[in-house]
């Protein structure tokens, strides 16, 4: 029972950050960028943390585990290269006035797929333990709010208004809940399903943080702004180095 709660509501927590868009409409263009640039360098941070301190630590627990969980951790980077791919799911997390009026619904299904999968996520991880389903709820909290603020914008210029752009978002966040409930009910008639789903986890971290976000922060050379990301990035580990203090012993 605590794992479903835990799980309901760190998915809950999930959906709710896609309304954090509404935030963005009072400040400066210039502004957003400055803020939605650091968020990301801290959610490169959260999710190389998370998958370095927390996933791959567990995943590589058992001695006799290491060759299928490193082919799990290829299977989860190869995942989301193939998302990113053929859904052409897009992290716009800087918004844009080029955007066309048919990717609205592009991004609303790209993005649908994007929370169901990490309600799944969620789902397994804390099927494993409540700590690991926590920071791994942490990491992805850390990466959606600059993506949200990014679809936010892509809604809204795409030619919805704010309150529908919200709603739309919001509903696409909702579908986390699905991925988690589909998760708890199939995963213990699977056998190694956690097992296998925390490396693939893992992989789609480090495939979002290295060969997403990490690509973007590059585009901004300046001296204060490669050492602010610098800072968001330590900042992002650190938290989830920090985490570990919420680990029981035995974890």
């Amino acid at each position: 029972m605590d794992v479903w709660i835990y799980t309901i509501v760190s998915v809950l927590i999930i959906s709710f950050i896609s309304l954090v868009g509404v935030f963005t409409l009072s400040l400066r263009g210039d502004w957003v960028k400055k803020i939605t640039l650091f968020l990301v360098s801290f959610a490169v941070g959260g999710l190389f943390g998370d998958a370095f301190i927390h996933l791959l630590p567990e995943t590589f627990r058992d001695a006799n585990s290491g060759l299928m969980s490193s082919l799990y951790v290829i299977i989860g980077f190869l995942i989301f290269f193939v998302l990113e791919k053929f859904l052409r799911w897009r992290h716009c997390h800087i918004p844009s006035h080029q955007h066309i009026h048919p990717v609205v619904t592009m991004n609303l299904v790209s993005d649908g797929v994007h929370n169901l999968i990490d309600g799944v996520l969620v789902g397994a991880s804390f099927s494993v333990s409540i700590p690991i389903g926590i920071t791994t709820s942490l990491a992805i909290v850390l990466h959606e709010i600059p993506q949200e603020i990014g679809d936010f914008g892509v809604l809204v210029h795409g030619g919805l208004t704010a309150k529908r752009a919200l709603l739309f978002n919001f509903l696409s966040g909702l579908v986390a809940v699905i991925g988690a409930v589909a998760s708890l009910v199939i995963g213990p008639h699977i056998q190694g399903y956690s097992e296998a789903l925390l490396p693939i986890t893992a992989g789609g971290f480090l495939y979002i943080a290295g060969s997403d976000l990490i690509p973007e922060l590059q585009h901004d050379v300046k001296v204060s702004a490669s050492i602010g990301q610098f800072v968001g990035i330590i900042l992002g580990v650190s938290i989830m180095a920090l985490m570990t203090l919420i680990e029981a012993p035995g974890q």
